[in-house]
């Protein structure tokens, strides 16, 4: 993903520009069915009770498949038009980051993925909360090496039935090209601006499992909310999310709260500084750019959040165009090394967040206690 946001950044700086809907779940096991269930449970008598248990889950998954069939054919509007899904999906590929996680937090083996492209991989190019899933589904991932160009031959090659991709940054011409494989879902609407509740229960409605999907960002918004209770001065401090090069801090970059790493702050509580709102003139960006100049103008940031190592702090330190920000005086920063899984999962998703939470919020922590 590095690479990604250096490519995304470099294309700010030239000067290029950076819901679903399903239809209403109908109840279509009809009385007469559900009549004869009742009755063949009753049948069962005490004797018969494991098969009587086994009677009503089959018919309950029954139900539960009739249900989500009943959403089909549906259409997901989204920013590059409207796609439509026939039936419900068996054989699922999700490319672009995060996507993968979704089907497989609900159970579902996608039959090919998009590789990680930043922090620590495995051997197959699976981040840990990835490939974890995986192994708890007892399954072998299927993984496309798309850092440079999607391989539309291995995705062809999966004959998917949807193409997930709520979080992502396709072009018009890579969505066309896509869709004549498969049904694409794209982002909601504009690129790389989707949030992981937006990610979840948009790529979950493509699948005919919306409810399941809201549910797990309810679930997920719960956690959060539980962890949160073990760092109550967290709530309200000013926190920015930098990205910066120690070989050139002439010019920096701050992602504003349409980028799913700042808005994800959002989530923890913490609040957007007022020197980086007034710098914010285009309300679409994911990030502004900042002339080092300008640097003095963060005074109210208490925390900043960065891509990088000590040496930068170290080159931040000796700058005098930065040396007199609070934050950088007083060490409140988190740093976010490309070689720690922290540093993946501050773009967070909804498998991400629960693996990485504690270690996320005890560096938030660590950083404002430093605050004078």
């Amino acid at each position: 993903m590095k690479k990604k946001i250096v490519s995304m950044l470099t294309a700010t700086v030239m000067g290029l520009s950076v819901v679903a809907c399903g239809a209403a779940q109908t109840e279509s096991v009809s009385e007469e069915s559900t009549a004869t269930t009742e009755a063949s449970v009753a049948e069962a008598g005490a004797d018969g009770n494991e098969s009587a248990e086994d009677t009503s889950s089959e018919v309950a998954a029954a139900e539960e498949s009739d249900s989500a069939d009943a959403q089909f054919p549906m259409t997901i509007t989204h920013g590059l038009g409207e796609t439509v899904i026939e039936s419900k999906p068996e054989s699922v590929v999700a490319i672009a980051w995060g996507n993968p996680d979704v089907p497989l937090a609900l159970g579902i083996v996608p039959s090919g993925i998009s590789e990680a492209n930043f922090g620590p991989r495995d051997e197959n190019g699976l981040l840990a909360w990835t490939a974890q899933a995986f192994e708890e589904l007892g399954a072998e991932p299927n993984v496309f090496d798309d850092t440079d160009g999607w391989d539309y031959e291995a995705i062809a090659d999966c004959n998917p039935d949807v193409i997930l991709a709520a979080y992502s940054g396709l072009s018009q011409e890579e969505y066309d090209r896509l869709s004549e494989i498969a049904p694409v879902v794209a982002y909601p609407e504009i690129a790389w601006t989707t949030t992981w509740q937006e990610e979840t229960i948009n790529d979950a409605t493509a699948l005919g499992l919306e409810a399941e999907g809201r549910a797990l960002v309810e679930e997920t918004e719960a956690l959060i909310a539980e962890k949160l209770e073990e760092y109550p001065e967290l709530e309200g401090k000013k926190v920015a999310f930098f990205w910066l090069s120690e070989d050139d801090l002439g010019t920096f970059y701050i992602y504003t709260n349409n980028d799913p790493r700042a808005a994800f702050l959002g989530d923890l509580g913490f609040v957007t500084p007022d020197s980086v709102t007034a710098l914010i003139y285009d309300p679409t960006a994911f990030s502004i750019t900042v002339s080092a100049e300008n640097a003095d103008l963060l005074n109210d940031v208490d925390i900043i959040i960065t891509y990088g190592t000590e040496s930068l702090v170290t080159a931040m330190q000796a700058d005098g165009r930065f040396a007199n920000i609070p934050a950088v005086q007083n060490g409140a920063y988190v740093l976010l090394d490309s070689n720690d899984a922290l540093a993946a999962a501050s773009t967070p998703t909804v498998l991400s967040i629960p693996y990485c939470i504690d270690d996320y919020l005890a560096a938030l922590n660590e950083a404002a206690e430093k605050i004078q």
